[in-house]
């Protein structure tokens, strides 16, 4: 993939679900280089969570396109959405996602085995990413053996130890308090600029927002910068 482009680039994204109601987003448009962390901000139904789906390839515009370091999304089919996903997305979620039937550090290797990395290589990766992460010590726990932050924590290392283009973290400390969250934060914020890579953050909450380099507001009409 090329250096010389912006690593996202959003064209006039418009998406609706229903012909008898005004689309969720119109004329959406966002520019992203290798390095950028921004916050995406906005009130409930405004289409922060498709705007996502349509960043991840999980869904289609009606109109505009999507371009990865240059890729036009629309041109590639499923299978080639899905390799995509698998090595250049990273993926935070308040509900975490983490399975909870693996131990911590299989749960931070399944991202290198679905890309067919060896065991010994991607053992040693995410046994460093773990030690990256302060969970060094709790490869062999199971979820439910964890804290809330700690679960975090293997989420945002999962996310990123395959050292993904591009990081989509939907209100990863909803379910933190404050303390632990800004915590979070950081640790997602470091890892990120260490892998190279670019992330938007969807947040309600401004102290969270704060924490990005650019803040956005959407309203489903417009994605303006926010002083």
């Amino acid at each position: 993939m090329g250096t010389n482009i912006p690593l996202l680039s959003c064209e006039a994204l418009c998406k609706g679900y229903r012909a008898d109601r005004p689309p969720v987003l119109q004329s959406i448009s966002l520019e992203l280089n290798a390095g950028d962390y921004i916050a995406i901000s906005g009130d409930s139904g405004v289409g922060k969570s498709t705007l996502l789906n349509l960043l991840a390839g999980l869904d289609q515009p009606d109109t505009g396109r999507i371009l990865l370091d240059g890729c036009d999304l629309a041109t590639l089919d499923d299978d080639q959405m899905t390799l995509l996903r698998r090595q250049h997305y990273g993926f935070v979620f308040q509900a975490f996602h983490v399975l909870p039937y693996l131990t911590v550090l299989q749960n931070v290797e399944l991202p290198l085995q679905l890309l067919g990395m060896a065991s010994s290589d991607r053992l040693q990766r995410a046994q460093q990413m773990l030690a990256a992460t302060g969970l060094g010590d709790m490869g062999t726990r199971y979820p439910r053996e964890l804290s809330g932050g700690e679960i975090q924590r293997v989420a945002i290392a999962r996310a990123l130890v395959h050292r993904p283009r591009l990081l989509l973290a939907d209100e990863p400390t909803g379910n933190l308090d404050p303390r632990t969250a800004q915590s979070v934060l950081q640790l997602l914020r470091q890892q990120l600029t260490a892998a190279g890579g670019a992330g938007i953050l969807i947040t309600h909450s401004p102290a969270v927002a704060a924490s990005a380099d650019r803040r956005y507001l959407l309203d489903g009409r417009s994605l303006r910068p926010m002083e």
